[in-house]
């Protein structure tokens, strides 16, 4: 009798567990380099009580599993670091509740005569605040998100826990050809969404849509496209192909190789290093990595090359005048000697390091100014416009900009990649020492030598045919189609050896399916010529001492597009292309999966000499992870 009754216990524990088999679970990592933190307290509540503790293992997870339904809270403490507390954790049977937690480091509040409280690292005047920053995503399937948390906060105190910052993007759709056959945009060769979105996703965390720009993901791999077999500085390659997640359209493939300039060619450069050296700047994956990324940059000058450094913070600063590229001692010493704290006059840097490029201006030779930054600055006593004219009238005496972001947490991509824009420049984004070493290693001249500068491309689509079509990215590059000829229109630059990919989802005249819902016009009728070409391709672009555009032409038939099979340029293409608008959950992500991406990514994998596409294969295999929880 004695053995059925216990038999009956353990049955009825075992059906418990299975009933009630709700979870948490959770990672703690530090807000400022991401690195995981271990033995981290983690405290379960219920109607108040604490009801289990444990510790984060080695690699900062913690779980708290066969819970049963009702309302939890999940308290953090760490030494050294603000304390995390969440509440109303709701839980059904069965849930998964999924947590990515980033402690912020304790800092210094002081309070000015306004009663407004400041924070400030280094302050004498020490009052804790407790601040968190958090990232968490529910079994409903909605999109990961940052939020906030300010019941432990001190005092009025009020932080602002994460800040980081980007431009709203609405994608471009399909349009007919018969209304809108003109397809009109600037080139870009930015590359900073693709090394963004590999931070959040290394992070366990999904990116948020609008820092997922899909062109730049496509440009940050290398396509081996054929050279420039004439005049101009560089070559165009067309390609079309089956669309992956639509039965129903092609993919239409424009690629760009820019010319490879030997190095001894490259004429002399005029550098300005601009370094953000607010407190916002201190930690190891911001003023630590710029160092080391700075050091590889000044290796691989050559004695006729010139740099000078810019520091701003709560005040602007020239730490080294315009040294020559054989004093690396020198320059290494002063980037060494570098320590970050103090607020951030952004406005005053720029506007220094301007005028020390001027000062030092090479006729003919490569003057720039790079700015590097977590983006978290003030323009100060001028405007933003006024900050951008300034840039702009830079541009044209010939002192380019390129814009590299640091950090996380209070990024702030959006001003960036605008003041790249505005400086006939590029915009990268470092989360490691490899990123660093692409651009100044392996990239260098095509990140600082431009070889042709306001390139646009323009397509004419023939409606006989091709039915419609949508540029995939690139939205905000989009020009007017009068833009293309008007040569005061500011576009985008090739650097040396740059490869520019740009991919339309098209829909052809032999096609059942259409997205137009535009009604016939009643006053206006349309005649199409007859003609065998599929479209007209135009591209316009200006030497970098010019003033003045060329103009190439090219008409291009169906025949012209058609391979045997797809080349490895076009499959890679496409993957990250399909990876992206999974990544901002597409309207137009059809049938996409990344399943997909995975097949096509490996088949395109080739010699991978670097091992980028290996990577995309690691950073898809993990969001395949993630988006299931």
């Amino acid at each position: 009798m004695k053995t059925k009754i216990f038999l009956i216990g353990i049955f009825l524990m075992l059906f418990a567990s299975i009933l009630f088999s709700a979870t948490i679970e959770g990672s703690v990592s530090d807000n400022a380099s991401g690195n995981s933190i271990s033995d981290a307290e983690v405290k379960l509540y219920k109607m108040g009580i604490i009801i289990r503790t444990v510790k984060t293992d080695n690699i900062g997870m913690f779980k708290f599993d066969n819970l049963d339904e009702g309302p939890y809270n999940v308290r953090v403490n760490v030494k050294g670091y603000s304390e995390f507390f969440e509440k109303n954790i709701i839980l059904g049977k069965n849930d998964f509740h999924r947590m990515t937690i980033f402690m912020i480091a304790e800092v210094l509040a002081v309070q000015d005569n306004t009663n407004h409280i400041i924070l400030d690292a280094t302050s004498k005047d020490e009052k804790p605040v407790s601040s968190v920053s958090l990232m968490h995503k529910s079994n409903s399937g909605n999109r990961s998100y940052f939020g906030t948390n300010s019941e432990a906060a001190y005092d009025d105190v009020y932080v602002q826990h994460n800040t980081e910052s980007y431009d709203f993007i609405q994608e471009n759709g399909f349009k007919a050809v018969l209304n809108d056959p003109l397809s009109t945009f600037s080139i870009d060769v930015d590359r900073a969404a693709y090394a963004n979105v590999r931070r959040f996703i290394n992070n366990s965390q999904m990116p948020y849509a609008d820092a997922v720009r899909i062109e730049e993901m496509i440009n940050y791999f290398d396509y081996d496209y054929e050279n420039p077999q004439n005049e101009h500085p560089f070559g165009t390659h067309l390609e079309l192909g089956n669309c992956p997640w639509n039965k129903n359209s092609k993919l239409l493939m424009i690629g760009i190789q820019g010319e490879e300039m030997e190095t001894e060619n490259i004429p002399a450069c005029n550098l300005v290093f601009l370094i953000d050296v607010s407190g916002s700047m201190n930690s190891d994956n911001k003023l630590g990595l710029l160092k080391k990324s700075f050091r590889l940059l000044v290796d691989k000058l050559r004695p006729e090359d010139k740099v000078s450094i810019v520091v701003y913070a709560g005040a602007a600063g020239c730490v080294l005048p315009s040294t020559r590229g054989k004093d690396k001692t020198k320059i290494l010493a002063a980037l060494d000697g570098l320590a970050a704290g103090g607020s951030t006059a952004g406005g005053a840097g720029i506007k220094l390091a301007y005028q020390i490029a001027v000062d030092n201006f090479i006729k003919g030779g490569n003057n720039r100014v790079i700015l590097a930054t977590d983006g978290d600055f003030n323009i100060g006593a001028s405007s933003d416009g006024e900050m951008e004219r300034l840039i702009e009238k830079k541009r044209d005496l010939g002192i380019y900009l390129t814009v590299l972001g640091f950090g996380m947490g209070n990024y702030k991509d959006s001003k960036m990649e605008k003041l790249s824009n505005k400086g006939n420049g590029n915009y990268a984004y470092i989360d490691n020492i490899m990123e660093a070493n692409k651009i100044f290693g392996q990239e260098l001249w095509g990140t600082l030598y431009t070889i042709a500068k306001d390139v646009k491309i323009q397509i004419e689509f023939n409606p006989n045919k091709v039915k419609e079509y949508r540029l995939i990215g690139y939205e905000n590059r989009m020009l007017n189609k009068e833009d293309f000829n008007d040569d005061k229109k500011d576009a985008g630059e090739i650097g040396s050896g740059h490869t520019v990919t740009a991919i339309y989802e098209i829909v052809l005249a032999e096609g059942t399916e259409s997205s137009d819902k535009v009604d016939p016009l009643n006053y206006q009728t349309s005649s199409v010529v007859k003609s065998n070409d599929i479209m007209t391709l135009k591209i316009r672009y200006k030497k970098p001492d010019q003033d003045f555009s060329r103009l190439i032409t090219e008409k291009v038939t169906v025949r012209d597009l058609k391979k045997s099979e797809n080349s490895k340029n076009f499959m890679l293409a496409v993957s990250v292309a399909e990876f992206g608008m999974l990544l901002r959950d597409s309207e137009f992500k059809g049938s996409a999966s990344y399943d997909h991406v995975l097949l096509w990514a490996k088949r395109a994998k080739g010699e991978d000499t670097y091992g980028y596409v290996a990577e995309l294969i690691t950073l898809v295999e993990r969001t395949k992870l993630l988006a299931k929880l």
